[in-house]
């Protein structure tokens, strides 16, 4: 079935084996594979997200290595045409067109946060601890007071004493926190959890266009055939720019501010414009034609004229119009040969390679045969023109792109550059940034791989051009699973968002795609990589404050719950009544809320901070002894030390235990919290400073208020607070050995 112009008919009415017609502005309905084609341009920036214009054909002759967004008898659903006109079999539509097929992968699983799961497997553990040691109090305190309810209260006390009530809080207090600081830097967090990924991020990958370039061209140079500079060729391309009245290109921008800002005076005022030949890009080159006061007539009465036709576009295509060459010193023109056309094409190939954008430049002189030249027959218009020489462009790097790179390296994050652009652009650039290129690839050698080849490429990489958004996904997927990294992507384009989706921590800009926008954990409003070193830095403080609240927690409870079940196995009273050991828990729980305004040490925040299966274990096996070490001399100091005094009795006993428990469970975070000896070479921030003090304040007083003879507890002689001094210089010595023998076999601590 054919159509006479697809804009004729809706999207649902085309289906496979449907012939269409297409013109300028159409969208593309599904897959077409070309039948005929007539100077055919098709934009392909919803899927590459490069703003280049591909030229496509129904004559070319493809093979089976030819990447698939390259192919040029080929035009994909999405896409749509600039120029030209063709007609086309629809091969595919609907879910099974590439565009579908490749979002199809959104929105599924990304791999297993490594937190999570030791949060939940941590979990588990304490809660078997929970069940074993509250069934073993209810039955010791049972066979001794054989009153069911006051054991099983008992023992539910004890299980909200092991558990870290604060964790929900803490964390989710700890990433509102940094959200709220990234707020600041124009940076909205759509996910908090991502924030603690930030912490844990060793690789960001970033498309190079708009993010790590300024994203407008400047000129590098203005060559002659030769390659050499030559003013005339900027005097003659200035012109052109600045008469054009057709819209203006970013490339015609680049021209007006170099020559304004250089301080070039070409006196436009003593140009006329005649006539102009619109770009368009079919023959991808614009023409005007200029009239000036010829130099013959200065100084005489006569007036005559010279009038040019200045002609500016892609290289080969003005070369093609040209007969003719300015020679080397510019003094006489001389026939364009064959060798001079093979020349400039090398010349032109070299500058490519090094990243360059290149126009080229031609006039001609025209006769004067009237108001204006015919301008009927514009490829006879534009023929026989002397062919100057091209500029150079270049898309330069921001400038604080360079030094957001160099604080992510400091901090172990690797950054890779994975673009749809040409390998020598890309190349260039991260040269200019200071990113290394001695290993490089591009998206059609990754296809020749097998699945070993792939991953190993992609380790060593840090450049990889060329890419489809599907290559682009599986390259994350690759350094996630292969590598074991926690990957960030920073992307604004629609071919980019596979790859955000599936990264941990997905990146995109305010000005980006809405797909990129929607699928993205992090939108930067302004286009500043520095912003992202201050969330890594974020990332890295909420995760090092979770993980001292978490070890201290698990040591504390594990080590008091220890000590509480010895001392119900010893004595013939409970240590602690329900309603005297929730009351401490309450307390250690509410001191525990300053912990996110915890400051961390600058070591920490250098490297990537991930979740270790093992370390937790490790860490309680080695630092929960000495919690009940310290627990159990208390105990004994008590049992031998007040025993023969009169004063020793049950409210004697529960108030000592209840104030040496409080503040050993205070102060184990100011011994956790840092590989330094505490208070003496690091210090906590202020709020947990006072959150130490008040609630140590608080707990001290309790047995000597009201409150505490509600409560059951009597006031302590002065002796056994200075019993209490000695054991917790005692318990932070200790302490203090153990952590420097776990550091030195483990080389880490939080």
């Amino acid at each position: 079935m054919c159509w006479q112009s697809y804009s004729d008919r809706v999207d649902w009415d085309i289906v496979p084996g449907d012939i269409v017609i297409f013109e300028p502005g159409d969208l593309f309905p599904g897959d077409v594979r070309l039948l005929s084609s007539k100077h055919l341009s098709v934009s392909q920036s919803s899927l590459t997200g490069e703003s280049w214009i591909t030229e496509k054909t129904a004559d070319a002759k493809e093979n089976q290595r030819t990447p698939l967004l390259e192919l040029k008898n080929i035009c994909f659903m999405g896409t749509n045409v600039v120029s030209g006109s063709g007609m086309g079999l629809v091969v595919s539509t609907g879910c099974k067109t590439y565009m579908s097929t490749m979002f199809s992968s959104i929105g599924k699983k990304k791999p297993p946060d490594g937190f999570n799961d030791g949060i939940r497997c941590i979990s588990y553990v304490l809660i078997s601890v929970m069940l074993v040691v509250m069934a073993i109090i209810i039955l010791t305190d049972y066979l001794k007071s054989r009153d069911v309810s006051e054991s099983v209260l008992f023992g539910l006390s004890v299980a909200c004493a092991l558990t870290p009530n604060m964790l929900p809080l803490i964390v989710n207090t700890s990433l509102a926190k940094g959200a709220l600081v990234m707020a600041r830097d124009r940076c909205i967090v759509k996910s908090l959890a991502v924030i603690r990924d930030m912490g844990s991020m060793d690789i960001l990958c970033i498309d190079k266009t708009g993010t790590l370039t300024m994203d407008h061209a400047i000129i590098v140079n203005h060559l002659d055939s030769w390659g050499s500079p030559q003013e005339k060729v900027l005097r003659f391309a200035f012109l052109n720019s600045y008469f054009k009245t057709d819209q203006k290109y970013p490339l015609d921008d680049a021209i007006l501010a170099y020559v304004f800002t250089n301080g070039y005076r070409f006196q436009p005022s003593k140009w006329s414009k005649i006539d102009e030949i619109p770009f368009d890009f079919i023959r991808r080159r614009v023409s005007v034609i200029l009239e000036t006061e010829s130099n013959a007539s200065q100084g005489r009465n006569s007036h005559t004229c010279d009038r040019f036709m200045i002609t500016k576009g892609a290289l080969e295509e003005v070369m093609r119009v040209c007969s003719f060459i300015d020679n080397v010193d510019g003094s006489e023109i001389v026939t364009f040969s064959s060798e001079d056309y093979q020349r400039i094409l090398n010349m032109g190939e070299e500058l490519s390679n090094r990243g360059l954008r290149i126009i080229g430049v031609a006039i001609k002189r025209l006769q004067m045969q009237g108001s204006h030249p015919n301008m009927a027959n514009e490829e006879i218009t534009e023929s026989d023109m002397v062919f100057l020489g091209v500029i150079t462009f270049f898309d330069p790097p921001k400038d604080s792109a360079k030094q957001a790179l160099w604080r992510l390296a400091e901090k172990g994050v690797k950054a890779k550059v994975l673009t749809g652009d040409s390998l020598s652009l890309a190349v260039r650039i991260c040269e200019e940034l200071g990113i290394r290129t001695t290993n490089v690839t591009t998206g059609p050698e990754l296809e020749l791989l097998n699945q070993d080849d792939f991953h190993e490429t992609v380790k060593s990489a840090t450049v990889l051009a060329r890419l489809t958004p599907t290559q682009k996904l599986r390259v994350v997927q690759s350094l996630q699973t292969a590598g074991e990294h926690v990957v960030g992507f920073l992307g604004d384009g629609v071919n980019d968002s596979l790859a955000i989706d599936a990264a941990n921590v997905g990146i995109s800009v305010d000005s980006g795609a809405s797909v990129a926008k929607d699928l993205a954990d992090i939108i930067l409003l302004e286009k500043d990589l520095n912003v992202l070193v201050a969330g890594v830095e974020n990332g890295r403080l909420t995760y090092g404050n979770t993980m001292k609240y978490i070890k201290m927690s698990v040591v504390a409870n594990i080590g008091s719950v220890l000590s509480l079940l010895i001392a119900t196995l010893l004595l013939e009273f409970e240590p602690l009544t329900p309603r005297q050991l929730l009351t401490q828990t309450f307390l250690y729980s509410v001191g525990q809320i300053a912990i996110p305004w915890d400051k961390m040490e600058e070591d920490y925040v250098k490297t990537p901070q991930k979740w270790s299966e093992k370390s937790l274990p490790i860490f309680i096996l080695w630092n929960g002894p000495v919690c009940t070490l310290c627990d159990l001399a208390n105990l004994i100091f008590l049992w031998f030390y007040y025993r023969d005094y009169n004063i020793f009795d049950v409210k004697f006993f529960h108030s000592a235990w209840f104030i040496e428990g409080l503040l050993m469970q205070t102060l184990i975070f100011h011994l956790i919290r840092t590989e330094k000896i505490p208070f003496i070479q690091e210090i906590s921030s202020w709020p947990v400073i006072c959150s130490t003090v008040v609630i140590s304040a608080i707990g001290i007083a309790i047995p000597f208020t009201q409150v505490g003879e509600v409560m059951g507890f009597t006031n302590l002689p002065f002796s056994y607070f200075g019993f209490l001094v000695v054991l917790f210089l005692g318990y932070f010595t200790v302490g203090q050995v153990v952590k420097r023998m776990y550091i030195l076999i483990y080389r880490k601590w939080l």
